[in-house]
């Protein structure tokens, strides 16, 4: 058995640079991998998928210029397209690898568990340091389907090693992922339908958000199928065939699934170590990502954190400071992410209801994107701009900007906020004429109406 300083379990976006960091600090740090360094955003899910839909959102523009009065042609050369994006993805990989190499991380490929108190056995190699680190991610999470079981489903896992565009997807599942890569898809020439258990696309989101997404699927060609789900399932002679609750038949070349996520906990033998998880398997921590076990931590979604890159990253961040004696906590940020559909869907904070559920105080403005002139100038009339305030202290609570490149300008919202700041500090601001940031102070003046009458 060897010892350390430091063991790492996984290399996701989180585990990467505290590894690098402590190593770099004179620090004899061993990280284990199973898998492509890197984690899920380099290998299947940032980097492949937005390159995938650079090349999708470029056809599905192109497509719909017409009402700008340009009539195109588009002609998809679906194999360049993928190959373009798994250069890219092996680029980053191999940029991984060279920063774990240059800071001097050990790295040791394998599946890893723990065999004992801090302890970590992967391949031939047990090693025992006073910090260990989780950061083993998520895994798609595939639905129990008859019939499903040794298919050649798709999940984010997989899509990007496509070599042929199928002619028809069929998709289960309304989240980000299916959303995302169902329109992408799409937009590259497959005809897509896409099954939702629910009554609208992103569960999560206000009802005012799917229904924009579902016409811009609309525009795409694609059909959504609401309130059903999938009773059985078949592939035969290169078609999948799906049996709906409703009695309905889909087929398609392609299925990709994307019903959700699981922890990879699984093989870590966690109970050995002490190391407590909840009923789904993520691994319990508390404010300063403490596991149940002394020394052990867990950043990332494994811990059951909200599963996007940059939350793995403030993770990092966070915990090294932490582990520096500094009084950091994981709740000590306001959070935003964003859905790379298009329309894109930004959000950061609480919706109204949301807001109003923890007893707030709360008012909510609206804008719709045909109100603003940048957006009916460029033909990006469909989305809208939300955000809500407390009346009490007049703070930003939250926005949902669904639109043009709403990724973007979410991150207005979110250094507000971080910064503590009322929604009078954005209604005084003056933003450029004619821009899509534009109508941010635009919308914060509606409050001041608003409030107005109620006075």
């Amino acid at each position: 058995m060897e010892t350390a300083d430091a063991i790492v379990v996984g290399s996701g976006q989180g585990g990467i640079p505290l590894a690098a960091d402590l190593a770099k600090e004179g620090r004899n740090v061993v990280l284990f991998e199973r898998d492509a360094l890197g984690g899920s955003c380099v290998n299947y899910g940032c980097t492949p998928s937005k390159a995938f839909l650079a090349a999708a959102h470029a056809a599905g523009r192109a497509r719909q210029a017409d009402k700008l009065g340009i009539n195109a042609q588009v002609e998809v050369d679906f194999p360049s397209v993928m190959e373009r994006v798994r250069q890219i993805r092996n680029q980053f990989n191999q940029g991984v690898k060279r920063s774990l190499e240059g800071a001097g991380v050990k790295v040791i490929c394998a599946d890893a568990a723990f065999t004992g108190d801090r302890t970590v056995t992967g391949g031939d190699l047990t090693v025992q340091a006073p910090l260990v680190v989780i950061n083993t991610g998520t895994s798609s999470l595939v639905p129990d389907i008859p019939g499903l079981r040794g298919t050649p489903y798709l999940t984010n896992r997989n899509f990007f090693d496509l070599q042929e565009l199928p002619p028809r997807l069929l998709v289960v599942g309304g989240g980000y992922i299916g959303l995302e890569l169902g329109q992408g898809l799409a937009r590259l020439g497959s005809k897509t339908q896409i099954i939702v258990r629910g009554d609208h696309l992103l569960s999560q989101e206000e009802p005012e958000v799917s229904e924009t997404l579902a016409e811009a699927f609309k525009q795409d060609g694609i059909q959504v199928h609401f309130k059903v789900s999938v009773e059985q399932a078949a592939h035969a002679n290169g078609i999948f065939t799906l049996t709906l609750s409703n009695g309905q038949e889909l087929q398609g070349e392609a299925l990709l699934v994307a019903t959700g996520r699981r922890p990879n906990t699984g093989a870590l033998n966690t109970s050995t170590a002490g190391i407590e998880l909840d009923q789904q398997g993520y691994v319990k921590i508390n404010d300063q990502f403490q596991t149940t076990s002394t020394g052990v931590y867990a950043i990332g979604d494994v811990a059951k954190q909200p599963a996007f890159t940059h939350v793995s990253w403030e993770d990092y961040r966070r915990l090294k400071a932490i582990l520096s004696g500094e009084g950091r906590t994981r709740s000590d940020r306001v959070l935003g992410y964003a859905v790379y559909t298009e329309p894109q869907v930004g959000r950061v904070g609480l919706t109204l209801e949301q807001a109003q559920a923890k007893g707030f105080k709360a008012r909510a403005v609206t804008m719709p994107m045909a109100h603003i002139a940048r957006a009916i100038e460029w033909g990006h009339e469909l989305g809208f701009y939300r955000m809500v305030v407390d009346q009490d202290t007049n703070k930003i609570l939250g926005a949902t900007l669904v639109g043009y490149e709403a990724a973007e300008l979410v991150h207005v919202f979110l250094s507000l906020m971080e910064a503590g700041a009322t929604w009078q500090l954005l209604e005084q601001s003056v933003h450029i004429h004619p821009t899509y940031g534009e109508a941010l102070p635009s919308l914060a003046r509606l409050l001041v109406r608003s409030f107005a009458k109620i006075s």
